[in-house]
């Protein structure tokens, strides 16, 4: 399955370089000249695996595009930055950014931040998974139980898809706060609790494979 990345920089040079060195490496590229014409790839584009996004664009910036896709999604994002601008990292990393690369950087050094986001988001294996009485289907967004779709909210889907790619692990609720409400989140940590309330209750017999682990968090348990 092609993995497809969005790539938004305002440095025409520099970006066909970046998509050229992507596409050497068989991934599929959406390049765009600015932080709107990203927003709108990202909305257009329903298959993204990963964003690289330059921090200064015209019109909405990186922190923008940033800010728009983790209102939806929870893909890897890594942030272009110059050379010692500290301050844009740290917001970044705070607004949910999963890695940054400050400029001039090795195309080398790139490629294996890519590599390492896309092992970590499982995207390069993204393919459906039946766990039981319950499928999950990643490209399309969807999830099934018994063979019946079932209608989850965006914040409920990136609980099961982040709980399934980690079955058999416990997750703290500190790491699942991270992970889909980002690190700036400052509301109550219990919203997590309350989220999964509901989840399972959609789920229905499925909500069994999602085990509390008391005072630690949640796993995800499917006994075949």
């Amino acid at each position: 399955m092609a993995v497809n990345i969005l790539l938004a920089d305002d440095d025409e040079l520099l970006r066909n370089l970046v998509k050229e060195v992507l596409e050497e490496e068989g991934y599929v590229v959406f390049d765009a000249e600015d932080g709107d014409e990203a927003i709108d790839i990202f909305w257009s584009e329903k298959n993204l695996s990963l964003a690289i996004l330059d921090i200064m664009m015209p019109g909405t910036d990186g922190m923008g595009v940033l800010k728009e896709i983790r209102e939806k999604s929870d893909m890897p994002v890594l942030m272009l930055t110059a050379l010692g601008d500290s301050a844009s990292e740290l917001s970044a990393l705070r607004n949910g950014a999963n890695d940054y690369v400050s400029k001039p950087f090795h195309y080398d050094i790139l490629m294996e931040r890519v590599k390492n986001l896309l092992k970590l988001s499982k995207a390069e294996n993204l393919e459906s998974q039946e766990l039981g009485i319950l499928k999950i289907d990643p490209p399309a967004h969807k999830v099934f139980v018994d063979g019946a779709e079932v209608a989850l909210n965006n914040k409920e889907y990136l609980l099961i898809e982040l709980l399934i790619n980690n079955k058999n692990i416990v997750l703290t609720r500190e790491t699942i706060l991270d992970r889909i409400w980002g690190f700036d989140y400052e509301g109550d940590i219990r919203t997590i609790d309350t989220h999964i309330k509901m989840l399972r209750a959609k789920i229905g017999e499925a909500g069994n494979y999602i085990k509390t682990i008391r005072g630690t968090g949640y796993c995800f348990e499917v006994n075949e």
